[in-house]
């Protein structure tokens, strides 16, 4: 079956992420060290919580700061998220390409604050994708559960036979996959090419 959409993860696949850029302002705001606030927003699980969508974003921000001991304001995250993120050009040239022939989104785990204000984190990803870039606590699960996957299609009108998913964790391609999708693991932008030219996006 031809492939109608084309999805993408972000982190680590259309941008380069560096989470310790983010530690580290949070660290520098808190006053505290780079393993407290790793602990406090990982370790907890409030991120996990805030990417499946179990929290909503008010909560998120208070829970952070209460976990740091200091007003976290949403300007304060983004620009911590901001300085995380920097363009993989390469990718989204790829997705630009194959936006041609197939429509293109992006599933992040991440929370609601991500879609919300991509625009301001990652300029170049906001430009190609427009409104098609969904975070995972929209759909109140995170990859690599299916309800993910199936409720983001569903969202485009696209079928999951149809549906290629790209992702640099194998956990979430595993789930993509067991979803009905089509999936890629992501090495580099060499790789996702032969796989976009394998299906027919991207002229030999």
């Amino acid at each position: 079956m031809p492939i109608s959409l084309a999805l993408f993860d972000m982190d680590d696949v259309l941008v380069h992420y560096d989470r310790s850029a983010r530690v580290r302002s949070l660290a520098s705001l808190s006053n505290r060290t780079p393993d407290e606030v790793s602990q406090a927003i990982w370790g907890s699980g409030l991120e996990a919580k805030a990417d499946a969508g179990l929290i909503d974003d008010v909560a998120y921000l208070r829970e952070t700061s209460d976990l740091l001991g200091c007003r976290v304001s949403l300007d304060d995250w983004l620009q911590a998220r901001r300085e995380s993120m920097s363009p993989n050009i390469q990718v989204l040239a790829l997705a630009a390409a194959v936006s041609g022939t197939c429509k293109i989104a992006v599933l992040t785990n991440n929370p609601r604050l991500v879609s919300d204000h991509i625009a301001y984190l990652c300029p170049p990803v906001a430009d190609l994708f427009g409104k098609n870039v969904f975070a995972s606590a929209s759909f109140n699960a995170a990859k690599p559960s299916g309800q993910t996957f199936l409720k983001c299609i569903d969202s485009l009108g696209v079928a999951p036979a149809e549906s290629l998913f790209v992702d640099d964790l194998e956990a979430n391609v595993r789930g993509a996959r067991n979803a009905g999708l089509l999936g890629h693991l992501f090495t580099d932008h060499a790789a996702l090419a032969e796989e976009f030219r394998a299906h027919g996006l991207l002229m030999r």
